[in-house]
């Protein structure tokens, strides 16, 4: 025995404000759940500059603090440990990257000038943020 269906077919609208809410949720949840990378190391503020280029090599970098301490490799160093290792960039010709705090002595930073000067190394940069 066959029965027939009585039942008809509309045609419906698809709602999409719930979909619209699960995917405000979606991009809510990515957003809090993400790591966000911070360059790891000493917190110093960099002078800014009108003028500025990026560097594209490797250096070794030097970063003097507020206070005038010295660290390289985030490890505060002696002055014959720093003259050691500028020693040893100058021989592989490795450019030299001072970051210095804007309040750091202006002095400590022409004696480390001084030190990579007299040690043989070709070329000194110094680390600014873009003044925009």
């Amino acid at each position: 025995m066959r029965f027939k269906r009585r039942v008809s077919l509309e045609k419906g609208n698809l709602d999409i404000a719930p979909l619209i809410d699960v995917i405000f949720l979606l991009l809510i949840f990515f957003m809090l759940t993400s790591s966000f990378i911070f360059q790891p190391g000493i917190k110093i503020n960099l002078p800014k500059a009108l003028t500025s280029e990026v560097i594209q090599r490797e250096n070794l970098i030097i970063v003097i603090t507020e206070d005038s301490s010295v660290y390289i490799d985030e490890r505060a160093i002696d002055k014959e440990e720093l003259s050691s290792r500028v020693k040893i960039a100058a021989q592989q010709s490795k450019p030299i990257l001072i970051k210095a705090d804007r309040n750091a002595s202006l002095g400590r930073v022409v004696e480390l000038w001084d030190l990579c000067r007299v040690e043989g190394v070709q070329k000194i940069n110094i680390a600014t943020t873009q003044n925009r």
